[in-house]
């Protein structure tokens, strides 16, 4: 059943929607996001720790019995079925691990789900009052919002209790967008439309780092972020402000480290890390932002979205942030913990 699902257009389709949408650095950034496509109780998801942006020029699919998942979330199962039950091992020869959202998309009964951490969304998740923001901007959408959840399965069974088989746009507080459809065209259409909606109507613009920022990271292992957007968050106080505190969604968290860290006046990058605790960015008010000199491409495709999630929260907004329960629980997850392996790899 999975071979057949796998020569339809409609994968086919599923394939290019994921490349352009692993492309687009405002939907995906790094190995986020994930989409998928099912039939019956045969489901082809994206890998784990995979790029959408490589969909087409590499196998990033996994297979997966939907049904078993389906009715564990039926029967109130408190633990995800384990992935020798979900997953054909004769059907994946790479030995590929699925998405850790593999639930999620399990949990709503469409063709095609398509998840992205889009940063438009992101934007209004974050936000203390954002159920009524998302309203006010989309008032023709029917759509469900999901407080934040951990990840797996606790999401896929809060998702499938606020969801109604109509349902085919979900928000994710703290995490971002969820589109489903009948196909990928479909999909993907609603998704661009949703994401548009969303976008306010005046961006924060970029900030180039001061010159004076290169000479003082000379020789400490840092250097200045790549991307303006970045370096506007320590730029501008209003941004400043926002990223100033614990971690504002999974992410960030999972190959950045914790929230920011704001380096004082004099201060170096060796005196604020010295705790050992993870960091992979550094906010220098007034003067930009750093990043280790062996980021990887998922760690600079993060900083670059921290930037443009905060170029798009409204300036007025208090903000929820993940508890330091929320984030010992994601960097404790064998899940997240496989994705961080892979990242290391890929330096």
């Amino acid at each position: 059943m999975f071979d057949s699902l796998r020569l339809t257009d409609a994968f086919s389709d599923l394939v290019s929607t994921s490349h352009r949408l692993g492309t687009d650095p405002l939907q995906v950034q790094g190995p986020g996001g994930n989409t998928s496509l099912k039939s019956g109780d045969a489901m082809w998801i994206k890998a784990s720790g995979t790029w959408l942006a490589e969909a087409g020029a590499r196998d990033i699919w996994v297979p997966c019995n939907v049904g078993v998942l389906r009715r564990a979330l039926q029967a109130g199962a408190a633990e995800q079925p384990g992935m020798a039950e979900v997953v054909p091992a004769d059907a994946n020869p790479l030995g590929l691990r699925p998405s850790i959202e593999t639930a999620v998309h399990a949990a709503l009964d469409w063709p095609v789900v398509l998840h992205t951490h889009c940063v438009a969304t992101i934007a209004l998740a974050i936000c203390a009052d954002g159920a009524e923001r998302l309203s006010a901007a989309l008032p023709r959408t029917a759509f469900a919002v999901v407080p934040y959840v951990k990840p797996g399965w606790d999401l896929a069974r809060a998702i499938r209790a606020a969801v109604t088989p109509e349902t085919q746009v979900v928000v994710l507080g703290n995490h971002g967008l969820v589109v489903c459809g009948e196909t990928p065209e479909t999909a993907k259409a609603r998704l661009r439309d949703v994401s548009a909606a969303l976008q306010p109507s005046v961006v924060r613009t970029p900030t180039e780092a001061t010159p004076g920022l290169g000479v003082r990271l000379d020789g400490t292992g840092w250097v200045p972020a790549p991307e303006a957007i970045t370096h506007a968050v320590a730029r501008d106080p209003v941004r400043l402000e926002m990223a100033t505190g614990s971690t504002l969604y999974p992410d960030h968290l999972i190959f950045l480290g914790p929230g920011c860290r704001t380096v004082p006046p004099g201060a170096t990058p060796a005196e604020v890390t010295a705790d050992g605790r993870p960091c992979k960015i550094l906010l220098f008010p007034g003067e930009g932002v750093a990043i280790p000199i062996d980021a990887t491409p998922s760690d600079l495709a993060l900083a670059r979205c921290l930037g443009d999630v905060l170029a798009r929260v409204p300036e007025d907004a208090a903000l929820i942030r993940l508890t330091p329960d929320d984030e010992a629980s994601l960097l404790d997850w064998d899940a997240e913990k496989y994705r961080q392996s892979l990242n290391k790899a890929a330096s």
